[in-house]
């Protein structure tokens, strides 16, 4: 296995939007490092694909556990000693058609632990991978729900706050960053998978190569920004 090979990995990634983001950045020749909290289900999905010829392998980590994420990094560390791309994709969408104040506070504590703080500590655990190369493209997940108008509407309070705070936290750390070092947002649009449901108009195929883009994009490309279909959305 070449040392050289860029890695990526990806949370939440045994199936939907993330697994499909493992096979399409496999296919383009990185490393990837599926990265799931259910070990049965992680190694299956990894199976799936490296059967397919692909360089895939799985690492268990549970996005809303610190000590998980900190071992996982000390785990791609230990086996790869760089980190090229890393994909925020694990996500919960726990809302009913209810107001935020009126909805049970541990549904926006939760929302937020995984939305939010997830990506938070897996960037501050795995950056430094990035920062000893001088090099790293970072992708967080996040939605149109996550603009800022979209606060003057009512409805899904909880998903709509941890992805504004996850758009924050994307200015905030390209602001600090320092190298070439790119991170950026991007909505993946309505896609039918567990949280988006059947009847959505994407598949996750589509969604996943709507995305790739931003993880080889140049030292001349965005950070910083709110993507969808490579069109920078307003804040």
């Amino acid at each position: 296995m070449s040392h050289d090979k860029q890695t990526a990995l990806v949370t939440g990634a045994n199936r939907g939007i993330g697994y499909e983001l493992v096979k399409q950045l496999a296919l383009n020749g990185f490393r990837v490092i599926l990265a799931g909290r259910n070990p049965e289900m992680g190694h299956e999905a990894a199976r799936e694909i490296w059967e397919s010829n692909l360089d895939v392998s799985f690492v268990v980590m549970d996005v809303t556990n610190q000590e998980s994420i900190r071992q996982a990094a000390i785990t791609v560390n230990e086996r790869y000693g760089r980190l090229d791309v890393l994909i925020n994709n694990a996500g919960v969408y726990l809302d009913e058609n209810e107001k935020l104040l009126n909805m049970n506070p541990s549904i926006l504590e939760k929302t937020m632990a995984t939305n939010f703080f997830g990506a938070y500590h897996v960037i501050h655990s795995f950056i430094p991978l990035m920062e000893k190369q001088d090099f790293g493209r970072i992708i967080n997940l996040s939605s149109e729900y996550g603009a800022m108008s979209e606060m003057a509407h009512q409805g899904v309070g909880a998903y709509k706050l941890s992805k504004l705070a996850l758009n924050g936290l994307t200015r905030l750390v390209a602001a600090e960053i320092k190298g070439d070092i790119k991170i950026n947002a991007v909505d993946p649009g309505w896609v039918s998978s567990d949280m988006g449901g059947p009847s959505a108009p994407r598949t996750p195929k589509h969604a996943a190569e709507s995305i790739l883009w931003l993880a080889t994009i140049g030292p001349e490309g965005p950070s910083g920004g709110f993507f969808r279909d490579e069109i920078q959305i307003p804040w």
